[in-house]
């Protein structure tokens, strides 16, 4: 009998850890197939975490993660466990063990990850729709990358037990479908919430554009991009704000520094016993991780509350915001180490926003650029996840 190993010409699955959860289930997502990402606990397998030294010291999972079972107790069969970076810790898609999934969006670019697996799966139309998980960009960037849409939701919205962790504090379940529509009903499911009434999902924000995110792009690029959007009903009464006197690349370097202490406290022990088997960048980031100081991290936590208090008046009203998602189209497969890190330090500053301050996030598959997917994200205020997602099915 064929599995979804048989038909995946994109590396999306893992084949070192495969499994199949068939849904018996009649609930609102019957019929519909998903893969997740291998961070997820399912009892009685291996969780591979994107690492094979992860994979052979573990033991198998005793028990099932509770996205996992949310999404087969309404009808959706789960086909396979699908890539990530090794250790969730990269913004590419290309894991040095694995392989790189195909971004059948742009073949000669990278898919981005973590989720990469799950983002190609979906982009290839392997599956219906794919979970994954966002900490610092890790399923917003795949989705504008692949062009498709990518949710990461509020923070603390989903449970996370029986889930492999990178930073707790900004660690969500994210998840991934080429509709809107589709995307709203796996919300429901996850965020426990009925959506209201589809006619009034535009009515109650507010959109603006964040200055500062602008500013990173390319001028043309900007100004292209911004053409586009302003030919949307919704969005052709945008407004502009900005965070000054906050930088958005201080913002990213406090993100760096907290993010980087809790891998390091949550995985330092482990990670210090198989650093050198670890694939390029992801080794030189564990060790810049523990080469963090308790008065760095002080410090970035100090820096992490005026942030969220500058967030909080921004949402205070009935706001959403619009930002790129990512600093520029998605990289060659064939960049060199330099202009990777580029992108990262780039990017990082627009994908940090959300997680600062725990926001749910969007990407938007609104456009191509010569061919290529630029995403676009609608950020709000925590939990207005659901209204977020009728925003995005109004769009």
């Amino acid at each position: 009998m064929k599995t979804i190993l048989d038909v995946d010409h994109v590396n999306a699955f893992c084949r070192h850890t495969h499994v199949e959860l068939p849904s018996h289930h009649a609930g609102t997502l019957a019929g519909l197939r998903f893969g997740a990402k291998d961070i997820f606990d399912i009892t009685g397998y291996p969780t591979g975490f994107g690492s094979p030294d992860w994979f052979n010291t573990h033991p198998l999972a005793t028990q099932t993660a509770p996205a996992i079972e949310m999404l087969i107790h309404s009808g959706a069969s789960l086909v396979g466990k699908t890539h990530t970076d090794e250790l969730t810790y990269s913004l590419l898609g290309m894991n040095a063990h694995y392989g790189t999934p195909i971004n059948s969006a742009a073949p000669l670019r990278i898919p981005g990850g973590s989720s990469s697996g799950s983002a190609a799966a979906v982009a290839a139309n392997l599956v219906d729709f794919a979970i994954g998980s966002d900490t610092g960009g890790s399923v917003r960037a795949p989705a504008s990358f692949c062009g498709i849409y990518g949710m990461r939701p509020t923070h603390g919205r989903i449970p996370l037990e029986h889930t492999r962790p990178l930073a707790k504090s900004f660690d969500t379940v994210g998840w991934f479908a080429r509709e809107p529509k589709l995307l709203l009903q796996v919300g429901e499911v996850l965020l426990r919430e009925k959506a209201v009434s589809q006619a009034r999902s535009a009515a109650p924000f507010e959109p603006f554009f964040l200055e500062e995110a602008w500013d990173l792009l390319d001028p043309q690029l900007a100004q292209r991009v911004k053409a586009q959007l302003l030919k949307i009903p919704f969005l052709s009464s945008s407004q502009s704000l900005s965070i000054r006197p906050h930088d958005l690349a201080d913002w990213a370097n406090t993100f760096r520094i907290i993010q980087g202490a809790e891998i390091w406290a949550e995985h330092g022990d482990w990670a210090a016993q198989h650093i050198e088997q670890m694939g390029p960048g992801v080794k030189e980031r564990f060790k810049a991780a523990s080469n963090i100081s308790p008065s760095e991290l002080k410090t970035a936590l100090e820096q992490q509350k005026a942030i969220k208090q500058c967030l909080e008046i921004i949402f205070s009203q009935q706001r959403v915001v619009i930002i790129p998602t990512a600093a520029n189209l998605p990289p060659l497969l064939n960049s060199t180490p330099a202009e990777f890190d580029r992108f990262r330090g780039d990017s990082f500053r627009l994908l940090c926003i959300a997680g600062l301050a725990g926001l749910p996030q969007i990407n938007l598959p609104l456009m191509k650029i010569d061919g290529v997917p630029f995403g676009v994200s609608i950020i709000g205020a925590a939990h207005t996840d659901i209204e977020l997602l009728q925003l995005a099915c109004a769009l």
